[in-house]
C-alpha cells in the first residue's frame, strides 16, 4: 500500500514535462547536428568544385599551347623532308624557299655550312632541332576529391564526366610520354606518327575541358 501511496504522491505533470524536454532536447541535437554536417560537406564541395574548375582551366591552357607549338614541328618536318638528303642534317634548296622556311619555321634547322651545287641550288649541312613542349597535366585537386569521399555527393552524370576525363588526361599523358622516348632515341618518323595521335587526343581533351567547366556547377 506505502508504494502506491508514493506513486500516486509523484508529481506525474511534472515528470511527463521532464521527459518531453529531454525528448525534445535530444532531438534538438540530432538536428544540429545533421545540419551542421550537411552544412560542412555543402562547404568542402564548393571548395572542390571551385579547385576543380581551377585545375581544369589550368589544364585546358597547358594542352592548347603545347599541341599549337608541336604541331608546327609536325608540319616544320613535313616541309623539310621534301628537302632533306636522305637525313635531316643536310637539305638541298635555293636559298629564297630555304629562306622562307627559316622565317617559317625558326630554328627548326640550324645552319652549319653551305655549299653552293649549282646557280640556283645550295646544299645546307647542319642539324634539325625539335623541342617537343609536353603539357603539364595536374590532377591533385581530383586526387584530393576522390580521397575526401566528396565525389558521393556529386551526382551520377557530373561523376561520369569528371572521371572519363581525367581518364582521357591520363592517356594523353602516357602518349606524351611516348613522344619524349621517340625523340631521345632520335626516331623521328615515329615521333610524328605519335603526334599525329596525340593531337587528336588533345582535340578530344580539350572539348572535354570545355564540356566540363560549362556543367561543373551542376554538380552542387
Amino acid at each position: 500500500m506505502r508504494f502506491f501511496k508514493s506513486i500516486l504522491n509523484l508529481n506525474w505533470k511534472y515528470i511527463i514535462v521532464e521527459i518531453l524536454l529531454i525528448f525534445v532536447g535530444i532531438n534538438l541535437a540530432i538536428w544540429f547536428n545533421n545540419w551542421n554536417t550537411k552544412k560542412n560537406v555543402l562547404r568542402d564541395k564548393e571548395i572542390v568544385i571551385t579547385k576543380l574548375k581551377g585545375e581544369i582551366s589550368n589544364n585546358f591552357e597547358e594542352i592548347t599551347l603545347a599541341r599549337n607549338a608541336n604541331q608546327l614541328i609536325v608540319s616544320a618536318y613535313s616541309e623539310y623532308k621534301k628537302i632533306f638528303k636522305g637525313n635531316s642534317s643536310t637539305i638541298i634548296t635555293n636559298p629564297k624557299y630555304f629562306n622562307s622556311l627559316n622565317k617559317k619555321y625558326p630554328r627548326f634547322f640550324r645552319v652549319i655550312d653551305s655549299v653552293q651545287i649549282d646557280t640556283e641550288t645550295y646544299q645546307y649541312s647542319g642539324s634539325t632541332f625539335i623541342q617537343l613542349e609536353l603539357a603539364d597535366l595536374k590532377e591533385i585537386a581530383w586526387e584530393t576529391t576522390k580521397s575526401l569521399n566528396i565525389t558521393n555527393e556529386f551526382n551520377y552524370e557530373c561523376l561520369y564526366q569528371l572521371e572519363s576525363l581525367y581518364n582521357l588526361q591520363k592517356r594523353v599523358q602516357n602518349i606524351m610520354d611516348q613522344a619524349a622516348d621517340a625523340l631521345q632515341n632520335a626516331k623521328i618518323e615515329e615521333l610524328m606518327t605519335i603526334l599525329n595521335i596525340m593531337k587528336q587526343l588533345d582535340l578530344q581533351l580539350e572539348e572535354d575541358y570545355v564540356n566540363m567547366l560549362e556543367t561543373i556547377d551542376s554538380c552542387k
